[in-house]
């Protein structure tokens, strides 16, 4: 299965959120257009004009199969957000793929730690998460359908020192 990572603009819109409801319905889980998800009715304005990311993977026809954003908190705590695969791009190292790139951008962005807020219900995503050392904690809020939120402490990327001589 050929899939592009690419950023997205607000003409992915109504794409990206057709994508997102389609998997929360999957897993029983309700859109809430006017809260938790109002983010994408502007992508552009709530990610990228605020200096955070939002990427979409896109299959061969331009059909977007995949989604991740990257909100901003403060100037060193973002949140990924919106991490959603479609069922057939699922269980094919794409979900591993997106999370690496969204933390690499993180890093890039100058951000030092990485929030999220999930669900019980996407164990296959939690459990990714979890590989990738996020750790869970209970934070003052959760949006309404979340019961979980994990944070990563982002370690600066090492850079290579020349050997002393």
């Amino acid at each position: 299965m050929y899939l592009k990572l690419r950023p997205a603009t607000n003409r992915d819109r109504k794409a990206v959120e057709d994508m997102v409801f389609g998997v929360l319905a999957e897993y029983g889980l309700k859109p809430d257009p006017s809260t938790t998800d109002c983010d994408l009715q502007d992508i552009e304005l709530s990610y990228l004009t605020r200096g955070g990311m939002f990427d979409v993977l896109v299959d061969e026809t331009g059909r977007v199969v995949g989604s991740v954003g990257l909100f901003v908190i403060s100037p060193t705590i973002c949140e990924l957000r919106k991490m959603y695969l479609a069922a057939p791009a699922r269980g094919l190292g794409f979900g591993r793929q997106m999370l690496e790139h969204a933390l690499g951008r993180a890093r890039e962005l100058g951000f030092a730690r990485v929030v999220l807020e999930t669900a019980s219900v996407l164990r296959e995503a939690i459990a990714l998460y979890e590989r990738y050392g996020f750790r869970r904690y209970t934070p003052e809020h959760l949006s309404a359908r979340c019961d979980a939120a994990y944070f990563l402490d982002l370690l600066p990327t090492p850079s290579i020192q020349p050997k002393e001589r």
